[in-house]
């Protein structure tokens, strides 16, 4: 079968890969949908720490049940039968550490994660290990939502998880950095479950920042690049400053700009990741202090978000259809690289 593997940085081969064999306690299922993030780009170019090469990357799947292992539905008290369509958590909890016995499966301290310890996605056929099995992580897809959309379940997941730590309420002011796919995911959801008010969507991408806009319809948009942002967010909400800001974006300065930005009991979640080489932020702790703001990490998810996820996309509450804009084979799928680090589409997946 075709596979899409990583051997280092820069080098990532489509090559032919023997089809795998299901093993008594594993599911085997035909990959229907494996859509792609900024995150695939940086395993391109830099790598990952938990990603022994050579490794099928791909985290974010959809797909049909092929095989079932025999000891698979006696183990789980499950009924996975061949047909079954199927949505497959990225970030795979212990089950057992303190963390998840808190319930905090997000933060698990041993996740693994498919496309890094397991082989992921970007291939024909990929084996759900018996590590997601363990934690239910493997959905049932509803009857009414394609594959594609499903495979859109587990950034959206991720953005329900820090959506969830930030108390949003009915009518706030949202700003969100990042015109990306995660950007247009949080505003879906800021509306569709949390019915927040006001919503400012900024990015210095002027043609992303107008294709998402067009997508998510944002109250307002501001062009970061041209733009002093701080100041627009203050006169937009006549000097009182935003009550939840997202940084869903990889750059330093808006975690900065979101302190500086934020309303009195302001909530603020860096989403986005920054560079390792350059970590670090500027906060003035006193803005922190007396505008009594909260301040929270997050970026994966948990296998009950990924369930909801789901829930959300056949609801109709938050639509994720229109948001994957491109659909390309795996015999192309370098080129749904090269499309998400120039931001020329929302969301692409890849059809293998």
């Amino acid at each position: 079968m075709k596979a899409l593997r990583f051997y280092a940085p820069e080098d990532v081969r489509l090559e032919d890969v023997p089809e795998p064999e299901c093993g008594p306690d594993e599911i085997k299922i035909k990959v229907r949908n494996t859509s792609t993030c900024g995150t695939d780009v940086k395993i391109f170019h830099n790598g990952h720490q938990n990603l022994t090469p050579p490794r099928t990357i791909g985290h974010e799947v959809a797909g049909e049940v092929v095989e079932v292992g025999a000891d698979v539905n006696a183990t789980h008290g499950s009924t996975w039968a061949p047909g079954d369509r199927v949505q497959v958590i990225a970030a795979v909890p212990c089950g057992h550490c303190h963390e998840c016995r808190k319930g905090w499966m997000a933060v698990c301290q041993n996740q693994t994660s498919i496309g890094y310890q397991y082989d992921g996605g970007f291939a024909e056929y990929m084996i759900i290990p018996q590590q997601v099995l363990a934690v239910d992580g493997l959905n049932r897809i509803p009857d009414n939502v394609g594959y594609d959309e499903a495979s859109a379940a587990e950034p959206f997941a991720c953005a329900i998880n820090a959506q969830e730590l930030l108390g949003i309420e009915a009518g706030d002011t949202l700003v969100v950095f990042g015109a990306g796919p995660i950007g247009c995911m949080h505003i879906r959801i800021a509306r569709g479950v949390h019915e927040v008010g006001k919503v400012i969507l900024v990015d210095v991408n002027a043609e992303r920042l107008e294709m998402s806009a067009n997508a998510v319809q944002p109250d307002e948009v501001i062009n970061g690049a041209e733009t002093d942002v701080v100041a627009r967010v203050m006169e937009l909400t006549g000097g009182r400053g935003a009550d939840v800001i997202i940084t869903a974006t990889a750059a330093n300065i808006t975690q900065e700009q979101a302190i500086a930005m934020a309303a009195r009991n302001g909530r603020i979640s860096f989403f986005g990741g920054l560079p390792k080489t350059n970590p670090t932020i500027t906060c003035d702790s006193n803005v922190v202090h007396y505008r009594q703001l909260h301040i929270h990490g997050a970026n994966g998810s948990a296998p009950e978000h990924n369930k909801r996820a789901l829930e959300y996309i056949s609801s109709g509450q938050v639509p994720v259809k229109d948001l994957i804009t491109e659909h390309l084979p795996l015999d192309r799928v370098l080129d749904a690289f090269s499309i998400v680090q120039k931001g020329e589409a929302i969301k692409v997946t890849v059809e293998p």
